[in-house]
């Protein structure tokens, strides 16, 4: 490049509008934003083509700012009036810098001044808007708009979604005429962000069902949702269908597929994915490392995370609470400490709240109770209520009151109203066999009307996931559910029953053919004696 513009300045044709904007373009495609301002600025007159390539350099680069600047030259200066080109990049730039006000200031120019809207332009605006989190102006651009296209109905998808206003987002998506893949993978990314993970697999499936292929980006935001439900066999599928279609090349699938397979208890099968990974980022080795951590393969977490030291990744502040959590599994408090110690003196990370809650978690765990209360207490932040509960069970395990009654104390501040925190200090009570304690644990629950969190758990048939609350019997086949469970339970005690009749049978028999031996208990022991009492008698 430098080379050709040598050429054009040996040849005296630097001053050319057409040759400059040429450079601009080439160096907008490299990303050589210093060289590109200066082959701007060498340029005495230039025209409307060298300044939009110039404002859409510094566009596509970030300087947003700079952008803004040579706008307001043009307006000024004069030199050359903006056209339906330039507006697109600057309303961008505006989307960049999240000011509003000024992306206001320009539509106002562009409606009063020209030229006239075209959709590029009012799809830039539309972005600017949702961008902001103007969502009032977005629609007025859109309501007005006379040839809309998939990216004005994706804008205000995008602005829903990045405002958490999925139901908003469903009802513009519901209404779109022609959907894209970036309709479809917004919804998805959009649920899983916001916790609705059963909504982004019913988006994802539904994407299928009309015929939509699903590509990297879409791939990457549905993996998130298996991990979290356990949609083991979805996320299988999604792995053979990455390998088909390439997608395993990408760092991005592989780390999210390794996160579906460590929490769905498939240790190995992330550990062989991971192995395979041509490169490996830092949240490549921190999601390996979590998932051994959360297996209880403290020994093999830490072997992980000395591997990616001598590979020379810098590891985060979410590898180190990856690795202080495989330490504590472990009980390895002394390699806790010391790297509680690596993360602020090796990698200048300052301690969070979480690595605090991991290190009295690792403290408490090895019993070490009167260290995990001085952590807490000499915090540069206020404890939340984990880490209280975190030391509350670990006072539980170790059968320390004095502690838990200061751990129940902050608890009662910070959460009056969960249930959970009274029950295991109850515990901890009838554990110490204080039941008079127990027993006002308990009157304090009913005095208080405290409810308890209702039990859920998942299950995924025939690659659907499906919920069950504790009470809720609102789902379709919830009477068949429980018609079932019933016969399953009338089967169950009639089982029982035929087994005590059988032991009494049993019992019977061999009294009447051995009435000298009484107290006899289970079957097992019965047979046993009732060989030894034949042994006997033989023997005679």
């Amino acid at each position: 490049m430098k080379k050709l513009h040598s050429y054009i300045v040996k040849l005296s044709l630097s001053q050319s509008n057409f040759l400059a904007t040429k450079m601009l373009d080439i160096c907008d495609n490299l990303g050589h934003v210093k060289y590109a301002t200066l082959v701007f600025q060498q340029l005495e007159n230039p025209n409307v083509f060298s300044y939009n390539a110039i404002i859409r350099t510094f566009t596509h680069n970030n300087k947003h700012s700079l952008a803004i600047t040579l706008f307001n030259q043009m307006l000024i200066t004069k030199s050359a009036l903006p056209d339906k080109f330039t507006f697109p990049f600057v309303i961008k730039s505006c989307s960049g810098l999240l000011c509003r006000r000024l992306g206001q200031q320009v539509h106002a120019h562009l409606c009063k001044f020209g030229p006239r809207l075209h959709a590029i332009t009012e799809n830039a605006l539309i972005d600017m808007y949702t961008k902001c989190g103007n969502m009032s102006d977005a629609y007025q651009v859109f309501e007005e708009m006379t040839d809309r296209d998939a990216v004005s109905w994706n804008g205000l998808i995008s602005g829903h979604v990045r405002l958490g206003q999925m139901k908003s987002a469903r009802e513009v998506f519901d209404e779109m005429p022609c959907r894209t893949i970036v309709s479809w993978t917004t919804m998805i990314n959009g649920y899983a962000r916001e916790g609705c993970y059963v909504d982004a697999l019913e988006i994802f499936r539904e994407m299928q069902v009309v015929g939509m292929e699903p590509d990297e980006i879409s791939v990457i935001s549905v993996l998130p949702a298996c991990a979290q439900l356990g949609a083991l066999e979805l996320g299988k599928w999604i792995h053979k269908y990455s390998e088909k279609s390439g997608f395993l090349k990408k760092t991005g699938v592989c780390n999210a597929l390794v996160e579906v397979y460590a929490k769905c208890g498939c240790i190995d099968e992330a550990w062989s994915l991971f192995d395979q990974m041509v490169e490996k980022d830092v949240i490549s080795w921190t999601t390996m490392i979590g998932g051994l951590a959360n297996h209880g393969k403290g020994y093999a977490a830490i072997k992980i995370f000395e591997a990616m030291r001598k590979a020379g990744v810098a590891p985060n502040g979410v590898t180190f609470v990856g690795v202080l959590s495989a330490c504590a599994h472990a009980g390895l408090w002394n390699e806790g400490l010391r790297y509680f110690d690596v993360m602020r003196v090796d990698y200048h990370l300052e301690p969070e709240i979480e690595h605090y809650g991991c290190l009295v978690d690792l403290l408490g765990r090895s019993g070490l109770l009167e260290q995990a209360l001085d952590t807490i207490l000499k915090m540069p932040m206020l404890p939340d209520s984990r880490i209280w509960n975190s030391l509350l069970s670990s006072c539980r395990i170790h059968r320390n009151l004095e502690i838990a009654m200061v751990a129940m104390e902050q608890l009662l501040e910070l959460e009056p109203e969960e249930s959970g925190n009274y029950v295991l200090f109850a515990n901890i009570y009838a554990e110490l066999g204080k039941w008079e304690d127990v027993s006002n644990v308990r009157k304090l629950i009913r005095s208080k009307r405290i409810k308890k969190t209702p039990g859920c758990s998942l299950i995924e048939v025939d690659n659907v996931v499906q919920e069950f609350v504790s009470g809720d019997d609102s789902k379709s086949f919830s009477q068949d559910v429980f018609w079932i469970l019933e016969g399953l339970t009338l089967h169950q005690t009639r089982t029982n029953d035929l087994m005590e009749l059988i032991e009494e049978d049993e019992g019977q028999r061999i009294h009447k053919a051995f009435p000298s031996q009484t107290g006899w208990g289970r079957i097992d022991d019965k047979c046993e004696r009732n060989k030894t009492v034949i042994d006997d008698k033989s023997n005679t």
